[in-house]
């Protein structure tokens, strides 16, 4: 199989070849049609997790090896199976559940992979969608994207996902209650989507580049709100009217971390997403005295998966804006993710001319 691999940190991606895994068990071996390209990408290119006040957590000490092909937002078409892969047969076109476990313990039987404490995501810890194939561990890791366009499927496998779960953490809510979404990006426009899917109609976004605003804009937000210098807790209070019960952060940055902390009501939840990294520091009386939650939310389980692709299904998720490019150009578009030149997502396609 062929790779378009981070084999150094910080470096260009390499075109590699890799053997081509041969399915046992289980496991089923996809061909890789389309693939995501993801932020949280560039922090596995860089090698590194900013945790704040000088600290880094590298992700070698967490057991990430090179050469790796990245990719954990994928669909492919299964070319081979194990002898005790059922329920898929060779030339099906599947969304790949990336967010794997060790696949016995609790947390992998109750299909809660994403919190197995020896976590095999592929894409990180596994080549993933930028080479040319990938290993589901089982077949309940794939979903049928049935009629949807391949593209925005991907795109489900991560970031669809990561903000359909965040977004169940602050429900239930009224449906004109103010929810504030802090990013426009990929994961923020889905957001929107899925509110709105989900019947929520008072959608407030932040973001630093009125480029994304307006994009935010034209997906179905309410208002927009400029977070790029001070003052901007004060500016999501005026928008929402009043102290906001909802924030869910896609940047999660130590600056993001703070306005929407501070733009918290009494009994308020903040619902962290993002890798950009840094800290927060809180006053802990606070917390106790106004009843405030903040809570991380990391990717989404296979039952949010397919719950999703639902939703997608029957017509009422609004698909997130995709640009397709060869696969072969994978380090273009991780570069032009880097530089802030995306809206929407770039999706990788093999068979792109």
């Amino acid at each position: 199989m062929r790779a378009w691999a981070v084999t150094e940190n910080g470096k260009d991606l390499q075109e590699i070849e890799l053997p081509t895994p041969v399915p046992t068990g289980t496991q089923v071996l996809l061909e890789t049609t389309h693939c995501g390209v993801c932020h949280s990408d560039l922090h596995i290119w860089e090698g590194a997790y900013d945790l704040g006040g000088g600290k880094v957590m590298s992700l070698k000490d967490r057991g990430v090896t090179l050469p790796l092909a990245m990719g954990h937002e994928i669909v492919g078409r299964v070319v081979a199976m194990g002898p005790e892969a059922k329920g898929v047969a060779i030339g099906d076109i599947r969304i790949v559940y990336p967010w794997v476990g060790c696949g016995t313990c609790a947390s992998c039987l109750a299909e809660e992979d994403n919190m197995c404490l020896q976590g095999r995501a592929l894409g990180v810890y596994q080549n993933g969608g930028y080479g040319t194939h990938v290993v589901a561990p089982h077949p309940r890791h794939l979903v049928d994207p049935g009629s949807l366009d391949l593209g925005v499927a991907a795109t489900y496998a991560c970031s669809g996902i990561t903000v359909y779960s965040a977004i169940k953490k602050i429900m239930p809510i009224a449906p004109d209650e103010p929810v504030v979404l802090v990013g426009a990006g990929g994961l923020g426009l889905n957001a929107i989507a899925v509110l709105k899917a989900l019947g929520h109609r008072n959608i407030i976004v932040v973001d630093v580049s009125q480029a994304k605003r307006d994009a935010a804009m034209q997906a179905g937000a309410t208002q927009t709100v400029d977070g790029s210098d001070e003052g901007t807790s004060a500016r999501i209070i005026a928008a929402a009217g009043g102290q906001v019960a909802a924030i869910v952060d896609m940047v999660n940055g130590t600056a993001t971390a703070r306005f929407a902390f501070d733009s918290l009501r009494k009994g308020g939840k903040l619902v962290q997403v993002g890798l950009f990294g840094g800290e927060l520091t809180v006053a802990l009386p606070l917390m106790a005295i106004r009843a405030l939650t903040i809570q991380g939310s990391y990717v989404g389980n296979p039952k949010e998966l397919r719950e999703l692709v639902a939703l997608a299904q029957a017509g009422t998720l609004q698909a997130l804006p995709v640009t397709e490019v060869p696969q072969r150009d994978a380090n273009a578009a991780l570069m032009r993710l880097r530089d802030g030149q995306v809206n929407g997502r770039l999706v990788l396609r093999a068979d792109a001319a």
